[in-house]
């Protein structure tokens, strides 16, 4: 088996971090114990767990008491969307606003809501990958009552204007929710001034452990909850708290957000320097707006390659990276992200999503600089696909 050399999918999941693991090794071997307990190895957890609630809090300049631990952001996003819908029935509104290109754990869930009578408007993103304001305000109702946009895309990485949304939200009297899973450790987060209602955050994306993150829950906001069976989580989540996730999960964020300015500078630099090469490529795109997107996530789709194929032979070259096409029962279907872009379906088969973290380094970014455009050729030398698009062109 091929040893993964070079790692460029950070958006899927992201190494855990040296310092994130020595802060959780206590709470596996000696410190132990359930916070809900009330002897002293209870207590030790309960002041790891208090601490780590604080400290995430302050890092995202909002309330320790706002702060609900859950198992990632698949759960907190459900959590949301469904205690939202609740609330909104008892006042008599079914409508929601999203946008066509949110991930799965908000689009399934709002499908799920739909065969029980709410009404859903998908707000396009048209083929820069970003919402438009205007579009947001001509989707409002009478009726409206929740809305969850998500803060950066996770396939394209496209940045959303969430506070201008919230904002209106505001003003309108709307719930607002925003998976911002693929915004932490990418751009800042300052709550207060993003006008959101709540906000959901997984801390392997930012070099914390798996199964832990968090819902923010503005003060005053009551939802049901999503898990019932226990007082944990100021009786708001059931279930025994996570301690050291919890605790690497604090420790990975306060990383994640320190010096920030300076990471991204240097990421921006590589991205770039991945962009004009790969752009001298032909019939290659890039997917999203160019600007409004963060520094760590690239999208391309390449005319006349098919992306399973591509990601298996960077894989043999000890690069990992992914796809906008997803393996699902055995066929291969394009990016429902892709698509909203209005890419053609066999353009949005052929798609790389690379993206990077601050443990990438230059050496690796020229490698895969080399390594990628010559797996593009090889693959169209024996694509019927890519002779067809060359006759069309001959034929013009």
């Amino acid at each position: 088996m091929t040893k993964t050399k070079i790692y460029m999918d950070n958006a899927a999941t992201t190494k855990l971090s040296d310092k994130a693991f020595e802060a959780m090794v206590p709470f596996l071997i000696d410190s132990y114990g359930n916070a809900s307990s009330i002897y002293a190895l209870g207590r030790e957890a309960q002041i790891a767990l208090t601490n780590s609630r604080e400290s995430i809090a302050k890092s995202l300049n909002c309330e320790g008491r706002e702060i609900f631990f859950t198992s990632g952001g698949s759960e907190a996003d459900n959590w949301a969307i469904k205690g939202a819908a609740l609330q909104m029935l008892k006042k008599g509104k079914k409508h929601i606003i999203t946008t066509e290109f949110e991930h799965h754990a908000v689009l399934h869930v709002l499908d799920g809501l739909k065969k029980q009578g709410f009404e859903i408007t998908y707000l396009p993103v048209n083929e820069n990958g970003v919402v438009k304001v205007s579009d947001f305000e001509n989707a409002i109702r009478e009726d409206t009552g929740f809305s969850s946009i998500m803060f950066v895309n996770n396939e394209i990485g496209t940045i959303q204007p969430i506070s201008e949304i919230g904002s209106i939200c505001k003003e309108k009297g709307i719930c607002f929710h925003t998976d911002a899973v693929q915004a932490i450790g990418n751009v800042k987060i300052n709550i207060k001034e993003l006008n959101v209602d709540m906000l959901s955050i997984s801390a392997h994306k930012i070099h914390g452990p798996k199964g832990v993150g968090l819902l923010y829950i503005r003060k005053g906001l009551r939802i049901p909850n999503l898990i019932e069976g226990g007082a944990q989580e100021m009786n708001r989540r059931a279930g025994t708290e996570n301690i050291a996730g919890i605790v690497g999960f604090s420790q990975a964020l306060k990383e994640s957000v320190r010096n920030l300015d300076d990471k991204n500078s240097r990421l921006i630099r590589l991205r770039d320097k991945i962009i004009e090469n790969f752009m001298k490529i032909e019939r290659v795109h890039l997917n999203g707006d160019l600007e409004k997107r963060v520094p760590a996530n690239l999208n391309f789709s390449f005319e006349g390659v098919e992306g399973e194929s591509l990601l298996l032979m960077l894989d043999q070259k000890g690069i990992a990276a992914s796809s906008g096409s997803a393996c699902t029962s055995g066929s291969l279907d394009p990016s429902h992200v892709l698509l909203a872009l209005g890419l053609p379906h066999e353009v949005a088969h052929g798609s790389l999503r690379l993206s990077m973290s601050d443990l990438t380094t230059e050496k690796e970014v020229d490698e895969v600089i080399s390594t990628v455009p010559e797996i593009i050729s090889y693959l169209r030398s024996f694509s019927p696909l890519w002779d067809h698009i060359k006759e069309n062109e001959k034929n013009k």
